[in-house]
């Protein structure tokens, strides 16, 4: 049983030391544990000194593509190297890396294909009352949307199955921990959290600019994974809403006229045409939507295929 702990990176010099050192050597049940380091285009030493503390495998990017592409690049390099369980760990020594061995407990009983580390957001002193808020109610949005049970949403530290991670396609390139869970709630994935510990802030995070600019953000990818994913329930939604405000502009104005006062009211009848066609498009753009969302399924599960005879 292999274990592969990946760690995107970014301009890390600073903090991959500490990481790197934290992370466990033997881990029961797991016959071998090998690192990799996925280097986001860094300006820095990042590469350098992953390679000087041991570090066998470290794919470097030439420029920057940001957390998800990194993220998925470690997936599909660990799936190469063999992995049996993938770990996803931050170069900011954020997580507690001895809690490694309770994360992926669950796969390795069976119990989970994806483990996620549920963060004590009351008890992390650098979060602002207003963040652990945030936190809490994007959660929540989160398990509302995906319908899966997940206490953390935003929590990067992860394990993933082999099977899990042949599965994983993250189109969003702000963040995969959003995308990740609507996918694997959609494809048959189970999910599990598991409470962990989390070490002092060495540096603010990089992902999180502004609390604003983190709501937008995660709002524009929630509604962009729920249009990717649910295509026809979004599109037949708005078109179902323009039909029902075009009929009752129709009825008023069927009213008006009927009752020798419909002169006036000639722009209720233009309104009322726009809406339901553009409810008739709506609809035609469901039944598109639809049918490519059955399209991609169709890749995926080729794309599934050939990763298990690799």
């Amino acid at each position: 049983m292999k274990l592969v702990i990946q760690i995107p990176c970014f301009n890390e010099e600073e903090t991959l030391a500490l990481t790197l050192n934290s992370l466990p050597k033997r881990i029961s049940r797991i016959d071998k544990v090998e690192i990799l380091v996925i280097n986001d285009g860094s300006s820095d030493n990042t590469a350098k000194i992953a390679q000087e503390l041991g570090v066998k495998r470290v794919v470097t990017f030439k420029r920057n593509l940001g957390l998800a592409r990194a993220f998925c690049s470690g997936l599909s390099n660990a799936l190469d190297m063999g992995a049996d369980i993938i770990v996803n760990l931050d170069a900011d020594n954020q997580y507690c890396a001895d809690d490694i061995e309770k994360l992926i407990e669950p796969i390795l009983n069976k119990k989970a294909d994806i483990v996620i580390g549920s963060r004590p957001i009351e008890d992390i002193e650098h979060f602002s009352p207003v963040k652990k808020i945030l936190q809490k109610l994007g959660s929540f949005v989160m398990r509302k949307v995906s319908g899966a049970n997940v206490d953390d949403a935003p929590s990067g530290f992860r394990a993933f199955s082999a099977y899990a991670a042949k599965k994983i396609n993250v189109f969003d390139n702000y963040t995969y921990t959003l995308e990740t869970i609507i996918q694997a709630q959609r494809k048959g994935l189970n999910i599990i959290c598991v409470p962990i510990r989390v070490n002092k802030e060495l540096r603010p995070s990089r992902l999180v600019k502004s609390n604003f600019n983190y709501i937008m953000r995660s709002v524009i990818t929630m509604l962009r994974i729920f249009i990717i994913y649910r295509p026809f329930r979004f599109f037949a939604f708005i078109g179902f809403l323009m039909f029902i405000l075009g009929a009752l502009l129709g009825f008023r104005f069927l009213y008006f006229y009927l009752t020798g006062c419909g002169q006036g009211h000639i722009q209720s009848l233009i309104l009322c045409a726009i809406l339901l066609i553009l409810s008739f498009h709506c609809g035609l753009l469901a039944v598109i939507s639809d049918l490519l969302a059955i399209n991609r399924k169709l890749l995926e599960d080729i794309q599934f295929n050939i990763r298990e005879k690799k």
